[in-house]
């Protein structure tokens, strides 16, 4: 196969996907409205191995290797006739031609294979060998936009010396300029990683922002916001701006208490917080909980990106749980894909195989209309997003 040539996403499947479908999902620009960067630097082969395990900050164990793996397989799968080689090409083969690719090569090959219209990016962790949402945008020839991530934003106020006094102040600044910014769409909070979400989530008072922020400030420099007042300072804040909030839900990192990541925790805040566009990102394996929280508010919505590359092949029953509950209205495409740029490709080719086969099947059975599950795919590819984010 030609390099730089992605296989058919229904390859092997054509007869479940119906022809009009099949068309609009292969042609569709998505917006990924929860992405990062891709490499801007090479890697080794272990370093990229740990970057496609989402969980583990273990080196990988001598008895294995994460090719043998859902992602390990899909990448084999799709991407390596995007270097030139046969789908499902063997492990060694397909990384020693992408370690013959420079890191602008892979980027510039693979990026556009996603067949994403905009990235709405993540800027929030600062890692030296990711690229910019300007050179995201260089690399693929597709627009991109940003989200700000506000336990950063309390800590880049903190570090560079913002009196505990200022802070409150100095926080509604930085958000009232976000607001100002055309190219910030919205904001996000790690709180899942940070303090879970069974903590209170009342509205703070600026006496009790200004005392926890001298506490953290007197601490340890560069600081670590994990501090529940504070989140839920700029949580409540961003949303009084009329800023939408990504929500890191479930699946992740093991420094997160997974079960403290459930949604339905997030209720007690959900219920009274200004009603901004709340976005709960990833939410495996707390898909129904979140298809559940977007058919009860009118402003949650939800998506199921990262899960979709760690479950591969399996991702169509991901897909297909997530379609349950929620209004076609409240759910969003997204890959979260993060360094690998096989993972940007694999975000949109694993989510565009999953609609087809699973739309399939309800048309198949005569409970869709093609027309219908086109005007659901549009919706959960593009429209959402741009209703979500104003653009």
């Amino acid at each position: 196969m030609p390099a730089g040539e992605l296989p058919d996403v229904f390859d092997g499947v054509e007869a479940a996907v119906p022809p009009a479908l099949a068309d609009h999902l292969r042609g569709i620009g998505l917006i990924d409205h929860h992405v990062h960067g891709a490499f801007v630097a090479p890697v080794d082969r272990a370093a990229f191995e740990a970057s496609i395990n989402e969980g583990s900050t273990d080196p990988v164990p001598a008895f294995m290797t994460q090719f043998d793996s859902p992602l390990g397989l899909s990448i084999r799968r799709w991407c390596a006739p995007l270097l030139g080689l046969e789908p499902l090409a063997p492990t060694d083969e397909y990384w020693a031609r992408r370690a013959e690719l420079s890191s602008k090569e892979l980027a510039r090959t693979m990026l556009p294979a996603a067949g994403v219209s905009r990235w709405i990016v993540d800027t929030g962790f600062k890692g030296d060998l990711i690229c910019t949402p300007e050179r995201l945008t260089e690399l693929s020839g597709v627009a991109s936009s940003e989200i700000l991530r506000l336990e950063r934003l309390t800590e880049d106020l903190l570090d560079d010396g913002t009196a505990p006094e200022d802070f409150p102040a100095a926080f509604r600044a930085a958000l009232a300029k976000a607001v100002d910014d055309p190219n910030v769409l919205g904001t996000k909070t790690i709180a899942a990683y940070r303090i879970g979400f069974d903590v209170d989530w009342s509205r703070p008072t600026d006496a009790e922002v200004v005392e926890h922020a001298r506490t953290l400030g007197a601490g340890t420099h560069p600081v670590r916001v994990a501090d529940p007042v504070l989140i839920a300072f700029g949580v409540h804040e961003a949303a009084a701006h009329g800023l939408p909030i990504q929500v890191h839900v479930g699946f992740g990192d093991r420094d997160m208490d997974l079960h403290r990541s459930d949604p339905m925790l997030l209720l007690p805040l959900l219920r009274t917080m200004t009603p901004v566009p709340v976005l709960l990102l990833h939410c495996y394996p707390f898909q129904r909980q979140a298809g559940y929280l977007a058919q009860a508010f009118d402003h949650v919505n939800f998506d199921v990106g990262l899960a979709i590359n760690y479950l591969g092949v399996r991702s169509t029953g991901l897909v297909a749980e997530a379609l349950e509950t929620a209004p076609f209205a409240k759910q969003l495409f997204s890959s979260d894909a993060f360094g690998p740029p096989e993972l940007h490709v694999l975000g949109a080719v694993l989510w565009r195989r999953a609609m087809g086969l699973v739309l399939g099947e309800w048309i198949t059975a005569g409970d869709c209309g093609v027309a219908d599950a086109i005007h659901l795919v549009d919706l959960i590819g593009v429209r959402n997003a741009e209703r979500v984010y104003g653009l």
